[in-house]
C-alpha cells in the first residue's frame, strides 16, 4: 500500500531543516533579548592605529562584507553560474576559509554592540540595524545547521547563505557605512 502524497510524512530533512530555522530564529531573538535587557556598558577596546572604537568596528565590519562579496562570487562559480562554466579547484576551500573569515571579523563587532550599546531603537537607523544584526547572526546559525543535513535540497542552503549575506550587509549599510559617511574614510 503506497501513501498518497498528501498523508505522506514529513522527511528526516525537512524536519532537520524546520529544526535549522527553528533554532536561528532562536539565536536572532536571543540576542535582541540580551541586547535588550543588559544595560549597556558604553565603552570598547580601542585598538591600535584607530581613532575610536567605532572606527574599529567599521572596518573590521567592512572587512566582514569584502569577504562576504568573495563568498558569494566563489558561490556563483561553485554553482556554475558564472561565464567559463568549471571553477577552479581551489575555490571551495576558499569559499569556506573567506566564510569563517568574515564571521570572525563580525564576532569582536557583535560583542561590543551588544555588550556596549544594547539593542536600540533611539532611531530609525539604529532600530534597522539592530534588527538586521540580530538576523545575520540567526540566518548565519540556520545556515550553518543546514550544511550537516543530508537529504537538504540542493536550493535550501544557497538561499540561507543569501539570507546570511542580506543580513550582513544590511547591518553594514545601517553602521559602517554611516560611520564613514559622518566622519569620512578615518582608521
Amino acid at each position: 500500500m503506497s501513501e498518497s502524497p498528501t498523508t505522506r510524512q514529513p522527511t528526516t530533512a525537512g524536519v532537520g531543516g524546520l529544526a535549522a530555522v527553528v533554532i536561528g530564529a532562536l539565536v536572532a531573538v536571543g540576542l535582541g533579548a540580551f541586547g535588550k535587557m543588559h544595560e549597556p556598558q558604553f565603552f570598547s577596546i580601542n585598538v591600535a592605529g584607530f581613532s575610536s572604537g567605532t572606527a574599529v568596528k567599521s572596518w573590521l565590519a567592512t572587512l566582514a562584507v569584502a569577504l562576504a562579496v568573495f563568498q558569494l562570487a566563489s558561490a556563483f562559480a561553485m554553482y556554475r553560474l558564472t561565464p567559463g562554466g568549471r571553477a577552479p579547484a581551489w575555490i571551495g576551500t576558499a569559499h569556506v576559509w573567506s566564510g569563517r573569515l568574515a564571521v570572525l571579523a563580525t564576532v569582536p563587532v557583535a560583542v561590543h554592540c551588544l555588550y556596549a550599546l544594547g539593542f536600540a531603537s533611539t532611531d530609525t537607523r539604529v532600530l534597522f540595524h539592530s534588527l538586521f544584526g540580530c538576523f545575520f547572526y540567526g540566518a548565519f546559525a540556520t545556515k550553518m545547521l543546514l550544511l550537516t543535513r543530508r537529504g537538504v535540497r540542493a536550493w535550501v542552503v544557497p538561499i540561507a547563505g543569501g539570507l546570511v549575506f542580506f543580513g550582513l550587509v544590511y547591518t553594514w549599510l545601517t553602521s559602517a557605512l554611516w560611520f564613514f559617511q559622518t566622519t569620512g574614510i578615518t582608521f
